[in-house]
């Protein structure tokens, strides 16, 4: 049931937006923790969300629609509480304020990854009565509905974003190992023959790159092993959707371990330091495949925003140099991507969760959505905002990776999910520092075996 709306005051105010940048940041955990009870405005109404450093277009999108509310709305302030940490970090951030009356936001914006967790965890509730009467919830697709659908039936978040994973490779690191500019493999033994190719050529360049490794986090998990295990045939994945249970004893899951393992024997990735660096990614984007120091990359649609005229580095040809190329099958016959994506969720200790709706609406009108998409360089779930010119034309890989959503596979939507992801990289990990490829995989099912309980797990078929 949702906490009971407090009574607004009746003092009308002048409309402002209260900035508390870096806040969640900034306050030490314990004093979070330590706060409890009531005591929040109820003219207040506070959204937190991730920032990365110095990147501000989560906030510049919340501004612009605050101004808008804001106007409409004068004897409200909007309270905006960016969280400056990485994800994982901001999981963790996010949930201690939520947990709280005191601190607890009255809008977060969630991965699809930790929602259903966060909703096991009693942080979130329902918006079931709130999204069926919005006219843009039919506009939203059907697979990002499901992922902020609980196990209960309720609709826990409005889903904003989506994104789609493929190969990004350097076409002048390819010319020069004889490699076509056209280069679309079509099993993984492709992958691997061109990474051989790009490593006997005599190229400074690393060949092959894919997150691995718990400091990669969700990274290592969705832009790496996912993207190999759904390819493998074995039809079931992580969660077996029919009998309910997760799937363990998989080949599959033995092979997308064995594939990491080749590329680190024959010295086909970066090394050891590199993959295992948390902040590896900025390196790559920055200066790794600008420079043609790396032939292929397994990773997200968005990443072209770190090339944009106002990025940290401006790389203006890239559409030139860089090649996509879909993620085959293990053997062939196939194509694989994973999709996943952010929305907005209203916390169990909101204020007044009508009031935080209609913020939530004007945050997400097909013209802010559209300028956020164009802004933040990402895929929309929204085919509202698909339909639009402007967005259609804004990137030239976005009608690529929009078109992959049609065949993308989504990660199970389920509490335990983040617990077994966790699993999944510390598998991977395991294989980079020299574990066999069984026994990371045994290890892997004996953790989620205690993570989910012997009763919901079950052997792979065939």
């Amino acid at each position: 049931m949702a906490p009971t709306p407090s009574p607004r005051t009746g003092t009308d105010r002048r409309s402002f937006l209260r900035f508390t940048a870096g806040a969640a940041a900034l306050l030490p955990l314990a004093s979070l923790a330590g706060c409890s009870g009531g005591g929040r405005d109820a003219g207040t109404l506070r959204i937190a969300f991730q920032q990365f450093g110095s990147n501000t277009i989560k906030q510049e999108w919340i501004e612009r629609a605050a101004e808008t509310f804001s106007a409409q709305n004068p004897e409200l302030v909007i309270d905006l509480v960016p969280i400056v940490a990485s994800e994982n970090d901001y999981f963790t951030k996010n949930e201690l304020l939520m947990s709280s009356p005191r601190t607890s936001p009255d809008l977060v914006y969630e991965d699809s990854f930790i929602l259903l967790s966060d909703v096991g965890a009693g942080y979130l509730q329902p918006m079931t009565d709130l999204v069926e009467g919005w006219d843009h919830w039919d506009d939203i697709a059907e697979a990002s509905k499901l992922a902020v659908t609980g196990e209960d039936g309720e609709v826990y978040g409005v889903p904003i974003t989506t994104d789609t994973r493929a190969i990004w490779f350097h076409r002048e690191v390819f010319e020069q190992a004889g490699l076509p500019a056209d280069w679309q493999p079509t099993s993984w033994d492709d992958i691997l023959e061109a990474a051989r190719a790009i490593k006997d050529s005599g190229s400074e360049a690393i060949p092959f790159f894919m997150f691995a490794g718990t400091p990669q986090g969700e990274k290592a998990s969705m832009q790496g092993f996912e993207m190999l295990l759904y390819g493998t045939g074995d039809g079931t994945g992580l969660y077996d959707e029919d009998s309910k249970k997760w799937v363990l004893g998989s080949q599959g899951f033995i092979d997308s371990l064995a594939f990491l393992k080749t590329v680190v024997d024959e010295e086909l990735t970066a090394s050891l330091g590199q993959l295992l660096d948390p902040n590896i990614s900025e390196q790559i984007y920055t200066s790794l495949l600008p420079d043609a120091k790396l032939g292929m990359l397994i990773d997200g649609s968005w990443i072209s925003q770190n090339w944009t005229e106002t990025a940290g580095r401006p790389w203006p040809e890239w559409p030139e140099v860089v090649g996509l190329a879909d993620m085959p099958t293990q053997d062939g016959g196939g194509t694989v991507t994973l999709a996943g994506g952010w929305g907005l969720s209203i916390p169990q200790y909101v204020t007044d969760r009508e009031t935080a709706f209609r913020f939530l609406q004007t945050l997400v009108s097909t013209e802010t959505l559209v300028d956020y998409a164009i802004a933040d360089n990402h895929i929309t779930v929204r085919k509202d905002v698909a339909e639009v010119e402007e967005y259609l034309s804004y990137s030239p890989a976005v009608e690529y990776f929009t078109d992959l959503l049609d065949t993308a596979y989504y990660r199970p939507a389920l509490p335990a999910y983040p617990e077994v992801s966790s699993a999944l990289q510390e598998a991977m990990e395991a294989v980079l520092t020299g574990s066999a490829p069984e026994a990371a995989a045994a290890a892997y099912d004996a953790t989620v075996r205690d993570i989910v309980g012997p009763e919901n797990v079950q052997e792979a078929q065939g």
